[in-house]
């Protein structure tokens, strides 16, 4: 094979460090491969995996074959990273990176991506198996498969008309950090309390008190941005309340925001804002219950808001004396005009809405620039009557203090303050719409938190800075000469004011809620600012509520929802989620009693927040390898103490509201854990449940084994757990939350398709157990015998304490008639169990385990089922067209002949083949292998507990007693005795039993067991092992010896001597069983041992037959000698 490097690639400057040659496996260039050995050595470059396609990959030609190549041309565009037809019987092509054939792709993104994936095509990359398995040499690069071999899946050709038609598509409207997140979060943190109540809050709490409280609400949101960015990417003032009020918000909107910021850069972020972030970290139990309610939260805000901007409107209409009914139903007129036109723009799409959300803010800004430019123009006679003086020091003196009243507090205020900073999440919400959602979260929340919290703050000094708390409005009320002040600023200002504190007053901070408009330099503007704060707020909730309700419905979390999961036009908009948030809206507007409902939504929002906060935290204590934020600037503990504080908060604004909050998240999210969402988000909950049974294990470790602790440990060889449930079933009765149980399968034959098989099945034979509530794992080995791979499931199952103790195997029913090799290795399993010290159960019931074949037969009837649906709809969708069609009644009835015809047919059919499996269904077989799973009804379970095996004997029928099914089944013990002890044998196994606190309902003691057998039953035995025996004794010796070389496994004359009086107690054992057992609900049984390499295999599986034969189900247990019950406390 030759290898061309071809200079011209590697001295090209733009070429990639990753190369990928086109080599023709012929010999009739060996000369030009031979000068291309002399050739320079290659110029490596930077990787670059940017949208460069061309720099992607590059094909090197053979010398003067260029022109074979310019064929590969696709469409007339020339595409480098595209090869089609070819001549693929005379030339071989194959893919060569790094200067050697291989089928290795170097790294790609689209690789990791998820299937479905909206920002790129997912790959797949060559399997271990392709790669590892030898290469097969007539490999030919069939039409368009270099790009195939290359990335384990699609052509460069198909990729790249993968990519052509999502260019194709009518362009989705994606934002960037400013338009998508730094506007809307500064919309909404900007509400009609920065206009109306600000000035009430620094004039109760005082500037510095007032500061605080903005900084702390704040604080708690910046740490739950920061937390989020984390997960998407993965002092005090001496008498100053008002700043300490400022403060305190600007803490909580601070730790929200980190937190946030640190969970929006853990990965690539889809749409659903708080509920995508929650539910990807936490899972569907918490992201189910707070997206629902956030949603909810977010629909009625649409309605506090539009409310607000109706009482605007209204107090206008009201001055004006233009008032249309009465102020109750004129807020709900205008409320309604309002809602319609804004749910207008946001269905008229993402991009309209943006635009209005962008004017809205330019009027924001302006009034707010307005309010500070009116703080410099000089004042006159009339405003300085009503307080306002421009900036004086000893104003500022006066109000940095706190002055409370009318019942207010410190908490209180905060209370009132808190809900203008929970706006972060307005960006988040639309996380879907944003191009870059990992660097756009934490950006625009971060600085949109910051230049809010300045303006907050600005305002509130400056107005505190310029107005004083009370005043008359009489320009009338100045100082008389000689008057004292009493360090009153107003009246070292020429003003009285003093009969404010005998009598209320209209204005000033304290009293007048239009403060900013009378400051302002033109007040219109500051009306103007109101309506764009509650109009952008709106605009923002009505828009965020559908976008996280559709995601949640998406996710199929509450399955009667899933109406809603579906979107519309080139932004997947959810017109269905636009009509229920306006209907939500309407209802919450006419019904007008939002002061009631306004704390309940507050705290839904800061629940978010606490969650938020948390998520951080949860992830970064779980220790999880995948949990690598991009955003650094976050701290697992302050993420925790943001959502304690945002807990606290929740209480603080009203402790009713907050109790009603936490119960609808209880209820949603132990409904969410019942229904069980089938989804799996590598949640940090399962991160930490791995790391808690990590931990556990490891403790365990150290502990040492005590036999006080000692509880069965299965094994339990059922093969495909589906195909012996009965095995499991009852295996499962005794270590259901008690004990370790594994479902172990034993593959054999060749080992490529063994393991290829084994592992495709893993994942559903396990999903299978955990279907139908089988607290048990599932192993599998592949292995040349069954007896190697049961060995090795022996010596490597389990972990540290959690190990296997007891092998739980079905009897081989068809020993008689299956082959040796296949009764060696059962008979080998029970030897190599007790030579690693566990003990050995073998079930037997009447009908056997194995139900593959009713299985099977269930299959094709499903199938059958399907194909009669599928038919159904045929006809009548054929007989539906008929009527559109109008065609001639003759041809409609021949048409219908005929589908009558084909319908009985495969009725007929159908029918055939249902009575032909009829007898072949096995009814009994199927009852048998559920018969573990009904309700034991009243009975007994008799124990023969003939030998002491360390107890085990006994304590699986007593586990069982103890159990719901068989709870109702009382003990019986069976033990051999002497004929003239019987009275002292029971009372000794009384007092043992009581010992060991296990209740017996009757105590048997058997005398007979070593008598001989009756003719009949030792004659069937007989019978029973004669063609296994060698019978040498009948033959010469020659004969003979030849005999035991050709058939070792044959039960010799010798040993069947040997082994006579063992032979009648087993015979013997089974006529006692059939006396006094018959009607048992189940037998517990010593289980005889073989010694090794003295026994032979059939002789011993004679020894169960005969000792099982004709009974109710049987345990044959045998522990492993070492005690597993005890007296001692």
């Amino acid at each position: 094979m030759s290898m061309n490097n071809s200079p011209n690639v590697f001295l090209d400057p733009n070429a990639n460090r990753f190369q990928v040659n086109i080599i023709n496996e012929s010999h009739d260039n060996n000369e030009a491969s031979q000068e291309d050995v002399g050739s320079d050595p290659p110029h490596y470059e930077e990787t670059s995996f940017t949208e460069e396609a061309h720099n992607r990959l590059r094909i090197s030609y053979r010398l003067g074959k260029r022109e074979l190549y310019d064929n590969f041309l696709q469409n007339g565009e020339k595409t480098e990273a595209s090869l089609h037809p070819c001549d693929t019987h005379h030339k071989m092509y194959y893919l060569q990176t790094f200067g050697h054939n291989t089928m290795d792709p170097v790294p790609k993104i689209d690789y990791y991506r998820n299937t479905g994936s909206v920002s790129g095509n997912k790959l797949n990359r060559p399997s271990l198996l392709e790669i590892h398995e030898q290469l097969a040499k007539n490999i030919a690069v069939s039409t368009g498969s270099v790009e195939r071999v290359a990335n384990g899946e699609s052509t460069a050709g198909d990729e790249a008309a993968a990519s052509k038609e999502e260019e194709k598509k009518t362009g989705f409207v994606k934002f960037g950090w400013v338009k998508g997140v730094l506007v809307r979060c500064m919309l909404n943190i900007w509400g009609v309390m920065l206009f109306i109540r600000l000035s009430w809050i620094v004039g109760q709490a005082g500037i510095g008190l007032g500061v605080i409280i903005i900084l702390l609400a704040t604080m708690v949101t910046s740490i739950t941005g920061l937390s989020t960015s984390a997960i998407a990417t993965n002092g005090f003032v001496r008498g100053g309340l008002g700043i300490i009020v400022i403060a305190l918000s600007v803490v909580v909107t601070t730790l929200t925001g980190i937190s946030m910021s640190a969970i929006c850069t853990n990965g690539v972020v889809r749409g659903g804002g708080a509920y995508y972030l929650i539910s990807r970290s936490l899972g569907p139990e918490f992201g189910g219950s707070i997206g629902l309610i956030f949603a909810f939260a977010n629909a009625v805000a649409v309605a506090m808001y539009v409310v607000g901007f109706a009482e605007t409107v209204v107090e206008l209409l009201k001055e004006s004396d233009s008032i249309m009914v009465d102020e109750s139903n004129d807020i709900r007129i205008i409320g309604t005009i309002t809602v319609i036109c804004l749910l207008g723009i946001s269905v008229a799409g993402m991009e309209w809405e943006a635009k209005a959300q962008v004017i809205l803010l330019i009027v924001l800004l302006i009034a707010i620039a307005n309010f500070f430019i009116g703080t410099v123009i000089p004042t006159n006679n009339e405003k300085k009557a009503k307080g306002f003086f421009n900036y004086q020091a000893s104003i500022f003196a006066e109000n940095f203090g706190p002055d409370f009243r009318s019942g207010e507090g410190f908490f209180s205020v905060f209370a009132i303050f808190f809900p203008a900073a929970t706006g972060i999440l307005a960006g988040a919400n639309i996380s879907g719409d944003l191009k870059d959602p990992q660097g756009a979260i934490p950006k625009g929340t971060m600085l949109a938190i910051l230049i809010t919290t300045v303006a907050y703050i600005a305002v509130a000094v400056c107005a505190a800075s310029c107005v004083v708390r009370d005043a008359t409005g009489n320009i009338n009320d100045t100082v008389i000469p000689g008057m004292s002040c009493n360090g009153s600023s107003a009246c070292n200002l020429g003003y009285d004011f003093s009969r404010c504190r005998s009598q209320p007053c209209d204005y000033g901070l304290m009293n007048n809620f239009q403060v900013m408009s009378m400051v302002s330099g033109f007040g219109p503007l500051i009306t103007a600012g109101i309506f764009s704060a509650t109009l952008s707020s709106a605009l923002a909730s009505l828009v965020s509520a559908p976008k996280v309700f559709q995601a949640l419905c998406k996710d199929n979390v509450y399955k009667g929802l899933h109406f809603f999961a579906k979107g519309y036009g080139k932004n997947n908009e959810p017109i269905r989620g636009y009509v229920l948030t306006f209907v939500i809206a309407m209802a919450f507007i006419l019904i007008a009693q939002l002061n009631t409902i306004a704390p309940i939504i507050s705290n839904f929002f800061l629940a978010s927040y606490a969650l938020i906060n948390f998520s951080c935290f949860h992830a970064s204590y779980a220790k999880s390898p995948g949990w690598r934020p991009a955003f650094r600037y976050y701290n697992m503990w302050i993420s925790l103490f943001g959502a304690l504080l945002c807990c606290g908060v929740m209480f603080v604004i009203n402790w009713w509201a907050a109790l009603i909050t936490y119960v609808i998240e209880l209820f949603l999210y132990i409904y969410v854990t019942y229904k069980k969402p089938e989804v799996n988000w590598g949640s940090s909950t399962q991160a930490l449940c791995y790391i808690k049974a990590l931990d556990s294990a490891l403790a365990l470790a150290t502990v040492e084994d005590h036999v006080k602790n000692f509880r069965p440990q299965c094994i339990a060889l059922t093969g495909a757990p589906m195909i012996r449930p009965a095995l499991l079933d009852i295996t499962h009765t005794f270590t259901k939350n008690n004990g370790l149980c594994i479902c172990c399968e034993v593959y054999t034959g060749p080992r490529k398709l063994c393991v290829k098989e084994m592992n495709s099945g893993m994942a559903k034979k396990q999903a299978w157990l955990t279907k139908n509530k089988r607290k048990a794992f599932y192993a599998a080995v592949a292995a040349d015998s069954f007896r190697d791979g049961v060995k090795s499931l022996l010596q490597a199952s389990g972990l540290g304490r959690m190990k296997p103790n007891t092998l739980v195997i079905g009897f081989k029913k068809d020993w008689r008639s299956a082959a040796v090799t296949q009764v060696e290795n059962y008979v080998g399993v029970i030897h190599d169990a007790f030579d690693f010290e566990l003990g050995m159960i073998i079930v037997r019931i009447s009908q056997g385990f194995d139900i593959s074949q009713v299985l099977q037969v269930q299959e094709e009837l499903e199938k059958l089922e399907q194909e009669r649906l599928v038919l159904e709809a045929t006809i009548k969708e054929n007989e539906f067209e008929e009527e559109r069609s109008g065609i001639c009644g003759f041809f409609r009835k021949a048409r219908k002949l005929n589908i009558t015809k084909h319908e009985t047919k495969n009725e007929s059919t159908i029918n055939t083949v249902q009575s032909m499996h009829v007898g072949e269904f096995n009814q009994k077989l199927l009852e048998a292998s559920t018969q573990f799973k009904k309700k034991q009804g009243k009975g007994t379970i008799d124990i023969w507990w003939l030998f002491d095996d360390g107890g085990l004997t006994i304590l699986i029928p007593y586990i069982l007693t103890i159990r719901k099914k068989w709870k109702n089944c009382k003990l019986r013990i069976f033990t051999g005795g002497k004929v003239n002890r019987i009275e002292e044998e029971k009372l000794v196994m009384a007092s043992l039993l009581s010992k060991f606190r296990i209740k017996f309902a009757d105590i048997n003691i058997i005398c007979d067991i070593n008598m001989k057998p009756n003719k009949e039953s030792w004659k069937f035995f007989e019978e029973m092992i004669e063609p296994y025996r060698l019978r040498e004794s009948c033959k010469d010796i020659t004969t003979a010896e030849k005999l035991k070389r050709e058939t070792p496994w044959k039960i010799t004359d010798a040993e069947l001597e040997a082994f006579k009086e063992k032979s009648y107690r087993q015979v013997r054992l089974n006529e006692l069983l059939q006396e006094h057992s018959r009607a048992a609900n189940l037998i517990v049984l010593s289980l005889p041992v073989a010694r090794k390499g003295v026994v032979s295999d059939y002789l011993y599986m004679a020894w169960l037959e005969i000792l099982s034969k004709n009974l109710p189900p049987i345990l044959m247990v045998r522990g492993n000698h070492k005690n597993v019950l005890t007296f001692y406390s």
